[in-house]
């Protein structure tokens, strides 16, 4: 028994993870964990000055040994790079994808890179006999574009592009996971894919590259907003995102399978601001729990175009389901309330807040 064990172990260490964006909030958590499960790990970065960021970022997160981690440049915009990347690994986890902090001058901007750069990933995963690709989506590609709805959305649903209130990202990321599946009916030979659907992605910081959601914890502690917009979202833990990519890397059961990434029920965000509020005393004292009137959100979206991407989604309930991930794939997320203190205890830990 235990020479077997010693052997599967040994298994599990020859095993190459590609991971793209290495620099990026999710992706850095996937490397973290992989690295701890005992893979070697490789990842792309636009450009290999970053590298440094990369290990710093990965020394925060606790990572012990960088020994199994090497690093290659790759651009989604162009070929260069990928074949090599991809060259000896067994799975591949495709986490990079363009996300500006403001509104693009011109939607493709977003859509092209992050469609084509899908589509050469999985075209250098099936030429290097990767075994498979987890793709990371969004409950972009899931629950916009719709009605409002009381039942939850799940990963049967698909956003509606032909609505008008859809914006550049969201269109990126549907059009994107779109394709993957397009490729895979078509051209994707013995490659399997899964993706991940996440909602905004909370958690520990471990630098200077974070998501949007992180942003808006700090700005609401920070006081950069005198309120709160009427908005409602979902919330997820961006350490359970990482296991989820892991767990649908792996899992036979996976193969051909979407899973939304949610932790609990949507929040609207007066109520992780009392969370902020309530939790961190004199950290969250200026943490203002008010609701903004959806008028003047409007009007100060004409000075601040970083607001001019919530307006679509002002005043709108939505929810969505995570029993897939759970059901299939043994899946346990923490709490809402667990995903929004983390990210603001680290924000506090590596001074990203103002004084």
């Amino acid at each position: 028994m235990l020479i077997g064990a010693l052997k599967a172990k040994e298994l599990t260490m020859m095993s190459t993870v590609l991971v793209t964006g290495g620099s990026g909030f999710i992706g850095c958590h996937c490397i973290l964990q992989l690295l701890a499960a005992g893979y070697e790990v490789r990842t792309t970065v636009r450009n290999l000055k970053r590298e440094a960021d990369v290990r710093a970022m990965l020394k925060t997160g606790g990572a012990e040994s960088y020994e199994q981690l090497s690093f290659v440049a790759a651009d989604l915009e162009k070929d260069t790079g990928w074949a090599e990347a991809a060259a000896g690994c067994e799975y591949v986890l495709h986490v990079a994808s363009p996300l500006p902090p403001n509104k693009p001058k011109h939607e493709d901007e977003l859509i092209v890179p992050a469609r084509e750069g899908t589509l050469r990933i999985l075209r250098a995963a099936r030429d290097a006999g990767v075994k498979r690709v987890v793709l990371t989506s969004s409950f972009g590609a899931i629950g916009y574009g719709h009605e409002e709805q009381k039942a939850p959305f799940d990963e049967t649903n698909w956003t509606n592009l032909n609505s008008g209130d859809v914006i550049a990202y969201v269109k990126s990321k549907t059009l994107a996971e779109r394709a993957a599946w397009d490729f895979m009916g078509k051209e994707g030979g013995e490659l399997e894919l899964s993706a991940i659907n996440p909602v905004a992605v909370f958690g520990p910081v471990l630098g200077p590259d974070y998501s949007a959601s992180v942003l808006l914890v700090q700005r609401l502690m920070d006081r950069a907003m005198p309120g709160c917009p009427h908005l409602c979202f979902g919330l997820v833990d961006v350490r359970d995102v990482a296991d989820l990519h892991l767990r649908a890397m792996t899992n036979p059961a996976a193969n051909g399978e979407r899973f939304l990434a949610v932790a609990g029920d949507f929040m609207w965000m007066t109520d992780i601001a009392k969370i902020l509020k309530n939790h961190l005393g004199q950290a969250g004292r200026r943490v203002p729990t008010r609701e903004l009137p959806t008028w003047l959100v409007r009007l100060a979206a004409f000075r601040d175009p970083a607001i001019q991407l919530i307006l679509p989604d002002l005043g709108k309930f939505k929810n969505a389901t995570n029993d897939k991930a759970k059901r299939v794939l043994g899946w346990s997320p923490r709490s809402n309330e667990e995903a929004v203190l983390a990210t603001a205890e680290s924000l506090m830990r590596l001074g990203l807040l103002k004084a």
